[in-house]
């Protein structure tokens, strides 16, 4: 008797487990398809640790030979800087997921159809990144959904067996991928068997939408206007330039705004948030040739920047936090490391490549280079001179300005024709000396008046120096990266000396 009562609670304990599993499963439609899965490969024999490759995604490198990945740190900023705190306003994508019966998938299979299958189309892993992340299987959605967001259509059935959180994390992709689809919208809806696997997908679109053929033709006739003044430039750091300040000149940052995830709200209406922001220097950057991609995150709220490639190097750019006033470049082609403190990558984009540290210049035993002990590889940081003080000495004012220039170059110990007046004469100086110094270490001189230090100290310390004068040097050398530092000798009669130590590789 014993023995069969041990039996019946057995039984009954095994029917109450079972019950609460269905029950969670219901309750949580990924759950459900994380385990079918685990199911069908468990009888398959291929059963594998979950890692986020078992979702059919892979880590896109950095490119540059190291194969460096993105490192999550393990907390979130706890402290946003004041002038930028509250601007954000990303919103992640989301899908409405709703579990059918078998009878009405059935029901909808005789009613909807994959509609445009996207077949053909290929996307460069360079420009392209999310959908670079997807195995096969999942790239077959991606093509299905973009050309049917393409299409404008509505419903459809995929093309693929894809659980919901798959069919999530494709929806993702596209969205990220392709700023120019700036009618998709943030949210969408699956339905879904019990086993997980998506059956019917749902695409919603914001109010461009409506009129969508005067929508293209606006925000066309918009990047047309601001394309034009980049297009010509000499260098992609020109160029990225240019786009980044065009966009915080044209754009404001305005919360709760109408489509304000979408290029179509910074480019066309002017007022986005982060999104915007990010969406539209993705597309521009694209139009110009440039690998730019959508970056979602972290930054005190979630947040959205974008990660540029400048030659061989990623760099993070967050336009929105440069928009400030006065505008800066404080969260311009910063790295990892410098974008730790306040960004932190989520969702697909911890797949992106990492964005490394400039490589550091090793410094050789004591003696053996004159420039090793001078590189700086942050040239953005602010310089100071050796010596402050009168700015020079003046000559006695009863004299005329030419006796008086004529004394200063005697005192300087210069001629007249060594002097470089203006801050273009500088950069084109700089230009012709950096090319004639060829790659490696190296350094040049030149001599400004001591009244045109603070314009050449402003451009290092904003960075402008780069489309100044350095940015056709390398293009000329055929190299890009430059690391300098610039140290200042005061000459006396109002002149001074700058010596530009500088690493090109």
């Amino acid at each position: 008797m014993k023995l069969i009562k041990r039996i019946l609670y057995f039984v009954v304990a095994l029917l109450v487990a079972g019950s609460l599993g269905i029950l969670v499963c219901a309750l949580n439609p990924d759950l459900t398809a994380k385990l079918a899965e685990k199911v069908q490969q468990m009888q398959a024999g291929t059963a594998q640790p979950d890692t986020g490759q078992n979702l059919g995604f892979t880590p896109v490198t950095s490119g540059n030979g190291d194969g460096e990945k993105y490192v999550v740190p393990d907390s979130y900023p706890q402290e946003i800087p004041e002038g930028v705190s509250g601007l954000v306003g990303y919103q992640p994508v989301t899908a409405e997921n709703e579990q059918i019966a078998q009878e009405e998938a059935d029901n909808l299979s005789s009613i909807l159809a994959p509609g445009e299958t996207g077949e053909g189309l290929t996307f460069a892993a360079e420009y392209y990144p999310y959908y670079a992340m997807l195995d096969d299987t999942l790239k077959t959605l991606y093509r299905q959904v973009y050309a049917n967001a393409l299409a404008l259509n509505t419903s459809f059935t995929p093309a693929v067996a894809a659980t919901t959180a798959q069919a999530a994390s494709v929806v993702e992709a596209v969205y990220n991928d392709h700023p120019e689809l700036f009618w998709l919208d943030a949210e969408f809806a699956c339905k879904y068997l019990r086993t997980g696997i998506c059956v019917e997908i749902t695409l919603r679109y914001n109010a461009t939408a409506n009129d969508l053929a005067t929508a293209v033709q606006d925000f066309n006739t918009c990047t047309s206007e601001i394309l034009t003044g980049a297009v010509n430039l000499g260098s992609d750091y020109e160029k990225e330039q240019y786009i980044h300040d065009a966009l915080v000149q044209i754009v404001e940052y305005k919360a709760s705004m109408p489509i304000d995830q979408s290029a179509y709200s910074a480019i066309v209406l002017g007022e986005s948030v982060c999104a915007g922001y990010s969406r539209a220097f993705q597309y521009l950057m694209q139009q110009l040739g440039i690998p730019c991609y959508y970056c979602t995150g972290y930054a005190g709220e979630d947040h959205a920047w974008n990660i540029v490639k400048m030659g061989s190097l990623y760099r993070n750019v967050d336009v929105t936090w440069d928009d400030t006033e006065p505008s800066t470049y404080d969260y311009y082609n910063k790295s990892d490391r410098e974008f730790g403190t306040t960004h932190v990558r989520t969702d697909l984009a911890v797949y992106l490549p990492a964005c490394a540290e400039v490589p550091a210049v090793q410094t050789a035993e004591p003696g053996s280079s004159a420039v090793d002990a001078y590189i700086n590889p942050n040239p953005i940081e602010p310089l100071v001179w050796q010596s402050r003080g009168d700015p020079y000495d003046k000559a006695d004012e009863t004299k005329g300005e030419e006796e008086k220039r004529k004394e200063n170059l005697e005192k300087a110990g210069i001629t007249e024709d060594q002097v470089l007046e203006t801050l273009e004469k500088y950069y084109e100086d700089c230009k012709k000396r950096l090319e004639d110094a060829g790659t490696g270490e190296k350094q040049f001189v030149n001599i400004i008046p001591e009244s045109l230090w603070s314009s050449v100290e402003g451009a290092y310390s904003s960075g402008t120096y780069m489309t100044g004068y350095v940015n056709d040097a390398l293009k000329k050398l055929g190299v890009d990266n430059f690391l300098i530092q610039l140290q200042v000798q005061r000459l006396g009669g109002g002149y001074c000396k700058l010596y530009h130590n500088v690493y090109t590789y």
